[in-house]
């Protein structure tokens, strides 16, 4: 378990590769990084005054993620459960839009969430969701690479509008839920 917020950070690697999508369910370390070297990874925690039954009932309300987070320019989901598939289109306040799928593989109410991302990014994230003695403990780790010619450049020329990027849609998002979500 987390017990601070941790910044997201870049890892260059030292040579780029090319991938290939295997299966949107198995993505492999090769698929992360896709074709300019740049691998985004996350891994953040947050706590919540609420247990993690009451953060899931607020997860699981699928239909309202639009009246939360109007960066959410496009979302089709149906319900939170293993082996859906959720599409969205994200305008972070960069140049440029996310168009993604997340692949729902474990589902374990009320505590956890494992996904591939497939799109724009390729990549994998985990929700865990914790008691703590106040409330709820939230992690987040993702690892995530850009999968079109636009964010590869964007990754390869400009780190820190990547890095802002990606940093503005998590601190943005969180401060949202707490507000509009959980409120």
């Amino acid at each position: 378990m987390c017990s601070i917020a941790r910044a997201v950070n870049f890892a260059w690697l030292a040579t780029a590769r090319t991938y290939r999508l295997a299966s949107p369910t198995t993505p492999s370390r090769q698929q992360f990084v896709g074709t300019c070297g740049v691998e985004i990874r996350s891994d953040q925690c947050h706590q919540f005054s609420v247990t993690p039954a009451e953060v899931w009932t607020a997860l699981a309300r699928v239909d309202a993620y639009r009246s939360w987070w109007p960066w959410l320019r496009h979302f089709e989901a149906d319900v939170l459960e293993a082996g859906t598939t959720w599409s969205a289109l994200v305008q972070p306040p960069v140049p440029y839009r996310l168009r993604f799928d997340l692949h729902l593989l474990e589902v374990e109410p009320p505590y956890l969430v494992t996904a591939t991302v497939t799109g724009d990014l390729i990549g994998s994230a985990r929700l865990e969701i914790s008691p703590t003695p106040t409330g709820s403990e939230l992690r987040l780790v993702s690892h995530l690479a850009p999968a079109n010619s636009v964010l590869r450049a964007v990754a390869r020329l400009a780190p820190p509008v990547a890095h802002f990027g990606h940093q503005w849609v998590l601190d943005t998002g969180l401060r949202q839920f707490r507000q509009r979500a959980l409120g």
